[in-house]
């Protein structure tokens, strides 16, 4: 990866954004033979907030040369656990899913974001046609055969196709006039990372309470990173507690199951939302990660998402070139809207209901989570469709 162009230069692709989605879209574009420019400040990772990656992103990474740069940071998940910790008077089962019942070694890994990125990074910097401009984009001007692009610091470059990587206030989005619809849940998550005095067996719990989930994924040795769901209020007076405190209220949320906690220095409280824009792709310019989608953390669904943004992508402008099409044609556009369009929805709705169903006081919601839980521990050939679909979805179409 290079950053010694001139001022003014034309590509195939042009990403805009330096998170993990952004980044995987830019090798992924040009390890596919795609002339790239990937607009992003160069900064370190600012928190310790980490990933499960389920199996089909580790794919995707493993096919960008990324993963090998990575695993030994990242800790196995093979078993997820959901625990119905609520007071209510309609409880559900526990339910455990196990990766060898479906024949995986693994569901996924979980890493932390800041050292998935430096891998990201690394793989970035040694390909040939992909040039790294290591600044952010100010304007975004669509027109009939290209894009242009200027920067902070004055750069002005052209694209036929612009990957709006971008995140929740997406300048690119707002470039292709695609609206977005957002609603507040009401909820906020807190993270941190724990160190404890009892192994988690690469096993993945999931509290549920009346506010929301509370899940401890394991990390690599005796460590492993919670996501909190919490009213809002809440959240921020575990976060303004001192650590010895705020490790004995994770201990009880976890019922000791962890044994002794410790907490490791860095914690955040973010609010939640979900948002769906009204298109995917217009005017040349298509949306990946959270410019294209927004939801809670529930089930490891969102970077995920933005890795299948990434891989689709990529696939689809590497056929357009391959066959003398425009990238940017509509068509195009089109062809990467309809193969995302299904997953989102889909994805976006299932984590929906599982909230809602999980924060409703009405009695036949409880009671139809309850029914569904029930059939998810006791059902085989449910449990295995279930777990399979939750990795990756089995239809997704181009």
């Amino acid at each position: 990866m290079t950053e010694t162009r001139p001022a003014s230069q034309n590509y195939h692709t042009a990403v805009v954004g330096g998170g993990p989605a952004g980044l995987a879209a830019a090798i992924a574009l040009a390890q596919a033979g795609v002339d790239t420019a990937l607009i992003a400040r160069r900064s370190p990772y600012a928190d310790n907030r980490t990933t499960a990656l389920l199996g089909g992103s580790v794919d995707f990474l493993q096919s960008l040369d990324v993963w090998r740069r990575c695993c030994d940071d990242a800790a196995a998940l093979r078993t997820m656990r959901l625990v119905d910790d609520t007071r209510r008077l309609i409880r559900s089962p526990e339910v455990k899913f196990s990766s060898d019942e479906i024949g995986m070694e693994a569901f996924g890994y979980n890493i932390e974001n800041r050292l998935l990125m430096v891998a990201m990074e690394a793989c970035a910097a040694e390909l040939p046609n992909l040039v790294r401009i290591d600044d952010e984009a100010e304007t975004i001007a669509t027109g009939e055969s290209s894009i242009a692009i200027t920067t902070k610091q004055g750069q002005t470059l052209t694209a036929a196709l612009v990957a709006g990587a971008d995140g929740r206030h997406s300048l690119c989005r707002e470039a292709a006039g695609i609206g977005v619809k957002r609603r507040d849940l009401g909820q906020s998550a807190l993270t941190l990372n724990v160190t404890h005095t009892r192994p988690h067996g690469n096993c993945s719990t999931e509290f549920h309470t009346e506010s929301g989930p509370c899940v401890f994924v394991p990390l690599p040795g005796e460590r492993s990173s919670i996501v909190w769901v919490l009213k809002p209020d809440e959240a921020e007076r575990l976060k303004s507690l001192d650590d010895q405190a705020l490790a004995i209220a994770a201990e009880k949320q976890s019922h000791s199951i962890l044994g002794k906690l410790t907490v490791a220095p860095g914690r955040h409280v973010f609010p939640l939302a979900i948002e769906n824009p009204d298109h995917l792709a217009a005017k040349r310019i298509a949306l990946v990660g959270e410019a294209a989608h927004v939801l809670p953390p529930i089930g490891a669904q969102g970077l995920n998402m933005g890795l299948r943004d990434a891989a689709d992508l990529a696939e689809i402008a590497r056929d357009a070139l391959l066959t003398g099409t425009d990238p940017g044609d509509d068509a195009v556009l089109q062809r990467y809207a309809r193969a995302r369009r299904a997953d989102v929805f889909s994805r976006t709705f299932a984590v929906d209901m599982a909230n809602r169903t999980l924060l409703s006081d009405f009695l036949p919601a409880q009671s139809l989570r309850a029914a569904g839980m029930h059939m998810l521990n006791s059902v085989g050939p449910l449990r295995r469709l279930a777990m399979r679909e939750g990795l990756s979805p089995s239809w997704r179409g181009r």
